[in-house]
């Protein structure tokens, strides 16, 4: 399906979050497979350099992490761009690729390397504005119009929508790990409900939740109403979040897990997800979860596309959402039951984001 090239071709690919080492892990190991050589670069990020090592994927560390504050953002950009500049010329890649970082954009555009960027979030304009506009080729989910993307200054030609969400890309023939359980000292009778807190530090919630930790409140609600018949897993995203609950305790009552896991196979082994993101409120939706998300922000459309269809529900109530997530588990093998089916009609769906990506880069090189 492509060609391979004759002579050795670098590619850039930087990874910024712990979605994105999942989204391009595949498409390094094809890229490598048509004897192109990839230079990963990523950033300092607890998550990211957790999962980066548990993927076994190798990459070069090019600054760090801004942190909650505006100042600590543009701060820690600036010097990243600088740091990838120098390591860009140094290694002359073809072709840079990234899922919307603005220093690969920036960096890449400055050296007059074309960069093409994956985006699924519209919403987190902050990001779009510093890197759709600096890039030859936008890819992202069907789900999303294009007039979402052309007022950050694309041509709607340059845009290309794949039919698929982006956890088709490490969920298609995913087998789940039963080891999850015991590495969590949880056991597979227990009824297990996973919670995954917002974004809080991200540019896009900082203006409306002020940084202020909604899931707390959330998880105070669900021990209420739930009681002790509930194992509660916590997946906390920043190392202050991880402080926060290891502080809190909630008097022992929420699994905490000190380092990142499979998520995706913990999931498979729940009853029912509540999450405050986006990526993770999908990896349920599509392995058949019970999902409910309580994202602060205004819903997204890939999540009004799930909620259309019946396969995720939005409630930012915490009293409301712990009542509705207990209703869910009273009647829970037939709630799965229904989810699952509607999980597998979306699923078979999909086209294998993947292809796109390697054509789209093939047809530069």
């Amino acid at each position: 399906m492509f060609n391979k090239p004759e002579k050795e071709t670098v590619v850039h690919i930087d990874i910024l979050t712990p979605k994105q080492v999942l989204f391009f892990e595949k498409i390094v190991k094809t890229l490598e497979d048509l004897n192109i050589k990839v230079l990963v670069t990523s950033r300092r990020y607890r998550e990211v350099e957790q999962l980066l090592e548990l993927k076994r994927l190798k990459s070069h560390i090019v600054g760090f992490y801004g942190g909650k504050s505006l100042e600590g953002k543009l701060v820690s950009s600036s010097k990243r761009i600088i740091e990838l500049t120098k390591l860009l010329c140094k290694t002359k890649p073809k072709l840079s690729i990234s899922h919307s970082s603005p220093e690969a954009a920036r960096a890449s555009f400055g050296l007059g390397i074309p960069h093409i960027c994956v985006n699924d979030s519209p919403h987190s304009e902050a990001v779009a504005k510093l890197t759709v506009p600096l890039s030859e080729r936008l890819l992202t989910p069907y789900v999303i119009p294009l007039k979402a993307w052309v007022r950050f200054g694309i041509n709607k030609r340059m845009v290309v929508r794949y039919r698929a969400l982006d956890p088709i890309v490490w969920l298609k023939d995913f087998k789940p790990n039963p080891k999850i359980l015991g590495q969590l000292g949880v056991s597979v009778d227990e009824t297990i409900v996973v919670v995954r807190p917002e974004e809080t530090f991200a540019s896009y919630l900082l203006k409306k939740t002020g940084g202020k930790p909604f899931y707390l409140k959330v998880i105070e609600s669900l021990l209420k109403v739930l009681g002790g018949d509930v194992t509660l897993v916590v997946l906390p995203r920043y190392e202050e979040q991880l402080k926060t609950l290891k502080r809190r305790t909630f008097k022992g009552r929420i699994v905490v897990p000190e380092k990142v896991v499979d998520a995706a196979s913990l999931l498979s082994y729940s009853s029912v997800f509540v999450g405050g993101g986006g990526t993770m409120n999908t990896e349920a939706v599509m392995l058949g979860i019970p999902t409910f998300s309580f994202h602060p922000g205004t819903p997204t459309y890939v999540e009004k596309f799930l909620s259309r269809r019946g396969l995720l529900e939005r409630v930012t109530n915490p009293k409301t959402l712990a009542k509705k997530v207990a209703k869910t588990l009273r009647e829970i093998d037939r709630v799965k039951r229904v989810y699952a089916l509607k999980a597998k009609k979306l699923v078979l769906g999909m086209e294998d984001p993947v292809k796109v990506v390697v054509k789209t880069v093939s047809s530069f090189l």
